[in-house]
């Protein structure tokens, strides 16, 4: 059993039945009332995300997870299929235990989190970036760096990245996963 000083991100709890992962939380302790954590979590079944509010000291039931590295081998339009680094073993999930599937390429190492209990997969870390190359955008403008404006870019996964003027077609560029926003342009 945990309580609600152990709540961070990422971990997983039961919850109404279901395996829910904490995306963000905030302990909040108002001048007047007792404290509370305000969190926002997803479903590992679904995919649904839901903001909760339990109060200081709450029990939660939280899940043992073991963490795994798999590489990402391909789409087949229904499921996502991840082959384990150690054993080589292979497994398949749904888009739904995936955070942001569109920004995944082949061959990408990711971090699986598997329920210990039954030995099913729960949801899928990215790193904190990925490097991508730029498929589909506007001319960029040399010298057009003074402003924050941005241009929407196709990468070479298919996903629509907001990037500055001076991006064109062929860059490489950095994305940050968990928000799928621009983060620089890679020199190689």
């Amino acid at each position: 059993m945990a309580t609600t000083s152990d709540i961070r991100n990422g971990l997983c709890l039961k919850y109404n039945n279901d395996i829910y992962k904490i995306i963000e939380f905030l302990h909040v302790k108002p001048g007047k009332g007792p404290a509370f954590v305000r969190t926002k979590m997803k479903s590992v079944t679904n995919g649904k995300v839901i903001d909760n509010t339990f109060s200081a000291g709450h029990k939660l039931e939280d899940v043992r997870v073991e963490t795994h590295k798999f590489q990402f081998l391909y789409n087949d339009g229904e499921y996502y299929h991840f082959m384990n680094q150690e054993d080589y073993t292979q497994i398949q999930l749904t888009e739904a235990a995936l955070d942001n599937p569109s920004l995944m390429k082949e061959g990408e190492v990711v971090t699986v989190i598997i329920n210990t209990e039954d030995n099913m997969p729960l949801s899928v870390e990215m790193p904190a970036s990925v490097v991508l190359e730029v498929t589909a955008t506007e001319p960029g403008v040399k010298g057009n760096t003074a402003t924050n404006a941005t241009k929407p870019a196709t990468v070479e996964t298919g996903a629509i990245v907001n990037v500055p003027l001076f991006i064109n077609e062929g860059d490489k560029i950095k994305v940050e996963t968990d928000k799928g926003t621009y983060k620089e342009r890679v020199k190689e």
